[in-house]
This record gives structure tokens, C-alpha cells and sequence, in this order.
């Protein structure tokens, strides 16, 4: 009997169609890799980008991160404050500064113009910085819905030991182990980040129909049998059930799942829309200001 259920745990585990390292596209003195869209991958729906900065150690007296005020509409921003800090603000009247284990999560909707810079005391001091930025698409019917910011400090994500301590899987949106991320995805959504020491094992399940965004950020894991490096996306089927992940080195990894959308994907920089026609009203909305300013 025990084989017997070993053998269908087994046989429920999601398969990897393709591996998936980021290349290089640094921004001005900002390392960056992106592993999505990538040559063989545009998206993985409803996951449709996704910027890894870092890590890098910045001087002192240094002019902090490029991202001044611009627009987005149409999709969600998910950044991970992995060390540094990062300042936010937008034209909704959200500011905050969060550090390192944090997250930020934006919902752009009808449309923001947002700005995420390095605080006044980071760029007089400098020190480390580390952060990922993933693009999550919305559907039609929630692409004009109200903007709204949530913005959480680490001791305000939840933290669920695994593998007897071995492993560390942080909670943002979604339910593991018990616990709950305190984010609320409007299209249900999980997301986190887990930390693993060499040997240590986490599993995820239920996950039958929904597409799995796994990304390592450092260290290298096994799954479904495929050893995996840091800096690469991993892209599974629809058809299984579940995930465990295997670190063969101390690791630390993004793990997310959603239901794919399912729609045509129409984007223009920072707006992503389901028509040409969409894209353009969204500049024309942005350049008369219906997306409104950063205050201040």
C-alpha cells in the first residue's frame, strides 16, 4: 500500500517542459537579469515578467535606483525587497519605504504613475540592494479596477518552518502549511519566497490547472529529477499536481501559482491590455493626466 501511494504522489508531480536562465540587460548601473520574457518563454499566464536587480553593493553618495515617476495599467507589480530598502510612491497618495524581506504589491488597474527610489539615507550611505520585480497580468473584467498599494514589512509576512527546520517558506498571498499571507491577490494568487539549506525538501500541492511561477535566486535545486542553477526560471505543466523542490546547495527561491487567463495579451511598455486600440487609449489617458501625479 505504501508503494502503491508513493507510486501516485509520484505520478501527480508536474512535469518541467523548460529551463530557462536569465540574460543580462543591466539599467544604467543597476545589475539586472531577466529571465522572463525570455527567447523561448514570453510569458507564463498569468506571470509576464519579471526582473531580477542585484545583488550589488552600492557607495556611498550614490544616485540610488533610476525609477522615477512613470505609468503602469492593466496588471499587478510584485517587488521583493531582498536586502536594501526601497522607497514607494504613487499617485494615489501611497508612500512607504520598505526593507529588506519585504514586499510591495501594486495593483495598477485602470492606471497609477508610480516612482520606487532608494530613500534619502541609502543613497548617502549605500550598502547592499537586491530586488525582483514580476509582472502579474489581470483579466479583462478586473483590468480597469480601482488602484490599490499594499506594502508589508518583513515581520508582517508570516514565516512556516519546514522539513524540521531545514527549510523556510515566507508567506505573501495564499495559503501553506497552516498559515495565510497577509496579501489579498484579486485573482487568487499564491505567492512566496522560501529559503532552504543544502538537503532540505518543501512540496507544494493542489496545484492542477494552474500555472507555477518558480524562480531560483540563488543556490541550485532538483526538481522532477532536472538539477536547476540559480538565476533560472522554471516552467511546468498544467496537467500535475504538485512541486517539491530539493535544494542541493543553500537555496533561496519565489514560488507562485495562478490560474491562467487565458486571453490575448496586447502590451506597450509599461501598460498591458488585451487590444492595440486598449494601449493606445491607456497613452492617450496617461498624457492627459486621467492617471494623475506623484505628489510632492
Amino acid at each position: 500500500m505504501a508503494r502503491a501511494s508513493l507510486y501516485l504522489r509520484l505520478m501527480s508531480q508536474k512535469t518541467v517542459i523548460g529551463l530557462h536562465p536569465s540574460h543580462r540587460d543591466d539599467i544604467v548601473d543597476l545589475v539586472t537579469r531577466r529571465p522572463l520574457p525570455g527567447p523561448h518563454v514570453p510569458q507564463v499566464d498569468p506571470f509576464l515578467f519579471l526582473n531580477h536587480h542585484g545583488p550589488q553593493v552600492y557607495p556611498p553618495n550614490n544616485c540610488g535606483l533610476p525609477f522615477g515617476p512613470h505609468p503602469h495599467r492593466g496588471f499587478e507589480t510584485v517587488t521583493f525587497i531582498l536586502a536594501g530598502e526601497l522607497m514607494h510612491k504613487d499617485s494615489g497618495g501611497h508612500e512607504s519605504v520598505i526593507g529588506a524581506g519585504g514586499v510591495q504589491w501594486m495593483t495598477a488597474g485602470s492606471g497609477l504613475v508610480h516612482a520606487e527610489l532608494s530613500p534619502a539615507a541609502f543613497k548617502a550611505s549605500g550598502g547592499p540592494l537586491e530586488l525582483l520585480q514580476l509582472w502579474v497580468n489581470l483579466p479583462s473584467r478586473l483590468k480597469m479596477t480601482r488602484p490599490r498599494y499594499q506594502g508589508l514589512q518583513r515581520a508582517e509576512l508570516p514565516g512556516v518552518a519546514a522539513d524540521d527546520g531545514k527549510a523556510q517558506v515566507q508567506l505573501i498571498a495564499g495559503e501553506w502549511g497552516g498559515a495565510m499571507g497577509p496579501i489579498e491577490s484579486v485573482t487568487g494568487n499564491f505567492m512566496s519566497t522560501a529559503s532552504l539549506s543544502a538537503g532540505a525538501r518543501i512540496a507544494f500541492d493542489t496545484l492542477t490547472g494552474r500555472n507555477v511561477f518558480l524562480y531560483i535566486i540563488s543556490g541550485d535545486v532538483r526538481i522532477s529529477g532536472r538539477d536547476v542553477a540559480q538565476h533560472t526560471l522554471i516552467e511546468m505543466d498544467l496537467a500535475g499536481d504538485s512541486v517539491a523542490i530539493e535544494a542541493t546547495s543553500d537555496a533561496r527561491v519565489v514560488f507562485g501559482h495562478g490560474e491562467p487567463i487565458g486571453e490575448p495579451v496586447a502590451s506597450y511598455g509599461p501598460f498591458v491590455m488585451n487590444t492595440a486600440e486598449e494601449i493606445r487609449q491607456a497613452m492617450a489617458d496617461y498624457q492627459s493626466g486621467r492617471m494623475g501625479a506623484i505628489a510632492g
